[in-house]
C-alpha cells in the first residue's frame, strides 16, 4: 500500500511556489522563490549571474512561517562561489545539514536554479529582435542567451530546429526576457502548485506551473493497493513554441501502467525526458513522485 510520509495524519497536501526575477546588478539577477506548505513556508533570494557560469554571488533565506534549523541560513549564505548547475542539490544538502526546513529551503534552491534558465542578458538590440513574435528569431536567441539548452528536450533538439518553415509555430517570448530593463522587477514571475490527495482508493497527484512561457497542469492517479498509475493527463495552455512543444506532450500516456516504485524517478527519463521529450513536463513530473517518498 503506497503511503506517503506528507500524507500519514491529513488526506491531502499542498505546496505553493511563488517565484520571480529582479534585474538588480548590470551582471547578475535576483532570483527570489517562496516556498509554502503546511507546515513551513521560506523565502529563498539569490544573486546570481546568467548563463554560462550561473555563478551564485550571495544567497539568504527567511522563515516565513515555522522555524528553520540554525544551520541553514549559514549554509545557504556560503554557497556564494558556486554554480546554480549540475550537483547543486547535493552541495544545498550538504550545506543546510538537513535541519527542520532543510528539504524545503534545497527544494527553494533548485527553484531558483530553473528561474536562472529564463532570463538573459544579451545586448538589447539583440533582444529586440525578438519583438515581433518572430519564433525563429526567438528560438535563435534562446540558443545564444542558454548555453545548456542544446538538446535538452526535443524544442532544442535537431528534430525541433528542423520543423521551423513546415508548419505554424507560435511564441509568446518577449525581449525583456533576453535583456531586463535596468534595475526592472518580476522580468519573470512562475507560480507553481503541487498536491496530493486521496481519493476512493486512489492516490490523486496534480501539479500546475504558469509563468511568463509556459502554462501546465497535471493529472495523475495512482491505485493505492497496487501502487500503478492509472490515470495520466495534462492541459498546456500556454507553450514557449506553440507547434513545436506540443510534439511532447503525447508521451505522457508513456506513464499510464507505470508502477510508482523507488526506481520510477529513473525510468521517467526515457519516458518524458531527454532530446524527444520536454523538460518541463519531467520536471514537473519528477518533482510530484519526490513528493511521494
Amino acid at each position: 500500500m503506497l503511503e506517503p510520509l506528507l500524507l500519514r495524519g491529513r488526506e491531502r497536501y499542498e505546496r505553493t511556489m511563488e517565484g520571480w526575477v529582479d534585474n538588480t546588478h548590470p551582471d547578475a539577477f535576483t532570483h527570489t522563490v517562496r516556498l509554502d506548505d503546511p507546515d513551513h513556508a521560506v523565502e529563498l533570494a539569490v544573486v546570481a549571474l546568467p548563463s554560462p557560469s550561473y555563478g551564485i554571488r550571495a544567497a539568504r533565506c527567511r522563515a516565513l512561517r515555522g522555524a528553520l534549523g540554525p544551520a541553514i541560513a549559514q549554509g545557504v549564505a556560503a554557497l556564494a562561489g558556486a554554480g546554480l548547475v549540475g550537483g547543486l542539490t547535493r552541495r544545498a544538502a550538504e550545506a543546510t545539514g538537513g535541519g527542520e526546513g532543510a528539504g524545503l529551503v534545497v527544494d527553494a534552491l533548485v527553484e531558483v536554479a530553473r528561474l536562472a534558465r529564463q532570463v538573459a542578458k544579451l545586448p538589447r538590440e539583440r533582444a529586440e529582435r525578438a519583438a515581433g513574435g518572430d519564433p525563429w528569431e526567438c528560438w535563435q536567441l534562446d540558443t545564444t542567451g542558454w548555453i545548456d539548452l542544446p538538446n535538452s528536450c526535443f524544442a532544442y533538439s535537431d528534430a525541433g530546429r528542423a520543423l521551423f518553415g513546415t508548419r505554424t509555430i507560435a511564441t509568446p517570448m518577449q525581449p525583456d526576457l533576453y535583456s531586463p530593463r535596468p534595475g526592472q522587477r518580476r522580468v519573470f514571475e512562475r507560480r507553481k502548485v503541487a498536491r496530493l490527495e486521496r481519493r476512493d482508493g486512489r492516490l490523486a497527484l496534480f501539479h500546475s506551473m504558469h509563468d511568463n512561457a509556459h502554462g501546465f497542469e497535471l493529472t495523475y492517479e495512482i491505485a493505492l493497493a497496487s501502487g500503478t498509475i492509472v490515470r495520466a493527463e495534462h492541459v498546456t495552455p500556454r507553450l514557449p513554441y506553440l507547434g513545436l512543444c506540443s510534439e511532447p506532450q503525447r508521451r505522457i500516456a508513456a506513464m499510464l501502467g507505470e508502477t510508482v516504485d523507488a526506481g520510477l524517478r529513473k525510468r521517467i527519463q526515457a519516458h518524458l525526458g531527454g532530446a524527444a521529450g520536454c523538460a518541463q513536463l519531467y520536471d514537473l513530473t519528477a518533482d510530484l513522485l519526490k513528493l511521494l517518498a
